[in-house]
């Protein structure tokens, strides 16, 4: 039993080292895109010659920006939830709803990473305006996201299904 509690802690602070790096990917692609727009308004406004760039790096900065967060949320489990159902319900079956809820959205992160891969073969020959990169780096973001979508929240699942009788009680930080 403690080498599975240690092997869970280990499988935890990996995952929280990948959180920590989504965020830190997030917080970067936020700085640049903060000095781009000062370097849209330098160049609008004192140099008189507008950088056309900067609006099609914006909007590629913005997808990492989105979905690479949203992906630290599921893993953080700080996303808008409704469980005023789920808490109606007995202990067992909450706990039944919450790593059904895991799955599902595991479910939902590979099929969007699945997409994102189609997308990004799709977008591969196709150059984004300005930027001269190919498409498919704006739909990495969404690829990106799903597949950590998919680790965190089947990673999740899969821990409180094996820990399943370990539950006492349903801990409010499960919400999901």
């Amino acid at each position: 039993m403690a080498g599975q509690s240690s092997r869970i802690a280990m499988l935890e602070a990996g995952l929280d080292k990948i959180r920590a790096l989504c965020i830190f990917v997030a917080s970067i692609a936020l700085v640049v895109l903060i000095a781009t727009f000062g370097w849209l308004v330098f160049g609008r406004y004192v140099l008189n010659v507008t950088p056309t760039w900067v609006e099609q790096l914006a909007l590629l900065l913005i997808c990492y920006i989105a979905f690479i967060g949203a992906a630290a949320g599921v893993k953080e489990n700080t996303h808008l939830g409704v469980s005023l159902f789920r808490d109606m319900m007995p202990d067992t079956v909450q706990k039944i709803v919450i790593i059904a809820i895991d799955f599902t959205l595991a479910a939902f992160g590979a099929v969007m990473f699945f997409a994102g891969v189609t997308l990004m073969k799709f977008g591969w020959d196709t150059l984004l305006p300005m930027l001269d990169i190919p498409e498919s780096f704006r739909t990495l973001a969404i690829t990106s996201c799903g597949g950590l979508v998919f680790l965190f929240s089947g990673a999740r699942g899969m821990l409180r299904l094996f820990t399943f009788s370990d539950w006492q009680t349903v801990p409010q930080d499960l919400d999901t």
